[in-house]
C-alpha cells in the first residue's frame, strides 16, 4: 500500500457489543474517503474471524462487503489480531485487500511505516502469554479448522469469557502502553529508514512523535468512543467519528 494520507482504526470487536457499533463502522467506511487515501486495520476488527477453505462467518458479511466496495476506490490493508489472523487468503484473493497475519509494510507520503497488532509484547500477565502462544501454534488451528464451521462459532461464542480479553487493572493498562511505545521507539531505532509503527491491541490511543521525524501511533479502540486516527505529512491526529 502507498498513500499520501493514511487513516487508521482497529479494535472493533463487531460481534461482541452492540449492533450500533457495527452500523456506526459502516457509516464510518462511507466516510473514509474524505479523511485519506489509505485505509489501514490495525486488528481485531471483529470479536472472532476465521476464514474456511469455503466458508466465512456470516456475522461479518456486511462490514466485508462494505470494504471490498471501499477497496475498489484505495489500497486498504489488514492485519490481524489477536481475535482475527486466521485469514488465510480471503482477504487478498477475494476482495483485493492486502492482508498480513503478523506484519505489514507500507508507505506514507514515500516514508516507511510498519504496522502490526501488538499482541505478544505489551502482555503483562503469564496467562496472556501462553494463550497468545497456544493460538498461534499451527496445530490449534489446524485442530479447529477440522471442526464443521457451525460448532466452531459455538464453541467460540461458548469459550469467549475465558478465551478473550480478561479485566485488566488500571496498572496494567498502563503497564502495557508504555511496553507498546518502548517497543515502537526500538523498533525505529532499529530500522533507520522507517518512519512510521502503527499497533493496537492495548486499546489506548497515543500519537508519539520519537526523534525529530519519527512517529509511534496506537489509534485507539473502535468500540470505545468510536475511535481513528490519520497520518499526514509527518503528522498523527487522533479523531472520533460522530455518525
Amino acid at each position: 500500500m502507498h498513500c499520501q494520507r493514511l487513516v487508521l482504526v482497529g479494535d472493533a470487536h463487531l460481534g461482541r457489543g452492540s449492533p450500533e457499533a457495527a452500523t456506526a463502522f459502516l457509516a464510518f467506511l462511507d466516510h473514509v474517503p474524505a479523511l485519506g487515501d489509505g485505509l489501514l486495520l490495525t486488528g481485531d476488527l471483529f470479536e472472532f474471524w476465521f476464514a474456511y477453505g469455503r466458508v466465512i462467518p456470516r456475522h461479518g458479511v456486511r462490514v466485508v462487503a462494505a470494504l471490498a466496495q471501499l477497496a475498489r476506490h484505495m489500497p486498504i490493508t489488514l492485519v490481524g489480531g489477536n481475535h482475527d489472523r486466521w485469514a488465510r487468503d480471503f482477504w487478498q484473493q477475494d476482495l483485493g485487500i492486502g492482508f498480513s497475519p503478523r506484519e505489514a509494510r507500507f508507505t506514507v507520503g514515500g516514508q516507511a511505516a510498519l504496522a502490526l497488532h501488538g499482541d505478544g509484547i505489551t502482555e503483562t500477565h503469564w496467562s496472556a502469554r501462553v494463550l497468545h502462544r497456544v493460538l498461534r501454534h499451527e496445530a490449534t488451528v489446524a485442530l479447529y479448522r477440522g471442526l464443521h464451521p457451525d460448532l466452531g462459532m459455538w464453541l467460540v461464542d461458548r469459550l469467549s469469557g475465558y478465551l478473550g480479553d480478561r479485566r485488566r487493572s488500571a496498572a496494567e493498562i498502563e503497564a502495557s502502553a508504555a511496553r507498546q511505545e518502548a517497543w515502537a521507539a526500538a523498533r525505529l531505532a532499529a530500522e533507520p529508514t522507517l518512519r512510521l509503527v502503527v499497533m493496537g491491541h492495548t486499546h489506548r490511543a497515543a500519537a508519539v512523535r520519537i526523534g525529530p521525524d519519527r512517529l509511534y501511533v496506537n489509534p485507539g479502540a473502535w468500540f470505545d468512543g468510536y475511535r481513528y486516527a490519520t497520518v499526514a505529512n509527518g503528522v498523527a491526529t487522533l479523531a472520533t467519528f460522530a455518525p
